[in-house]
């Protein structure tokens, strides 16, 4: 796959894309580069949690510049980076939803995780961790049930619209009235009372 802006290396099988690149990062500077797989072994998710993934999946990493998206406040960084990847998914699934702040849902019969967000800054990087479920269903034991978005694109073909999006720098005042509009629907599904300040934090 082959991208002017990006540099871009996959793997057969890696650990954990998020691990690796972080571990990369500290030895080297590293801007607009991505790497990905269809098979990760050791993720990471949110508050140190594990991603459980299966092969044929697509797991990923990039990092980029933070003052390169200094228009985005710094606490919203993991919303901005989930509606761009949301933006791309429902273009081949139209009954996904965003939970906030930054996990992909698909509405079927009881909502059902098929995408989820990590995000670091280090070193004045951005480090973005993303994880979806395009071809299988993850066994997931606990706080969520998961799901699988099923369809037919390929993995490769999906990564390559996700570092675009990423590329085009969508202002974060279009992200937040999009993304707030998909919160309003949301808040239903998942029981939120509070409504959303403008960098996308709840009010209290």
């Amino acid at each position: 796959m082959k991208n002017e802006k990006w540099k871009i290396e996959y793997f057969n099988e890696i650990s954990s894309t998020q691990k690796y690149l972080l571990d990369r990062i500290e030895k080297e500077d590293l801007n607009y580069y991505c790497i990905w797989s269809e098979n990760q072994t050791d993720g990471i998710g949110t508050k140190n949690r594990k991603w459980k993934g299966k092969s044929g999946n697509i797991f990923l990493s990039f990092c980029v510049g933070l003052k390169e998206y200094d228009f985005v406040p710094m606490q919203s960084l993991s919303v901005y980076f989930s509606f761009l990847l949301y933006d791309v998914l429902v273009r081949y699934k139209d009954n996904l939803i965003i939970k906030w702040p930054n996990d992909i849902y698909l509405i079927e019969e009881s909502p059902k995780k098929v995408a989820g967000i990590l995000t670091n800054v280090k070193k004045g990087k951005i480090i973005c961790g993303i994880g979806i479920n395009t071809k299988y269903t993850p066994e997931i034991q606990g706080e969520y049930k998961a799901g699988c978005l099923d369809i037919k694109i390929k993995n490769d073909k999906i990564v390559k619209e996700i570092l675009e999006a990423v590329l085009n720098k969508k202002s974060w005042k279009k992200v937040f009235w999009e993304y707030k509009k998909i919160f309003e629907k949301s808040k239903k599904i998942f029981e939120i009372k509070n409504d959303l300040n403008y960098d996308a934090t709840l009010k209290r």
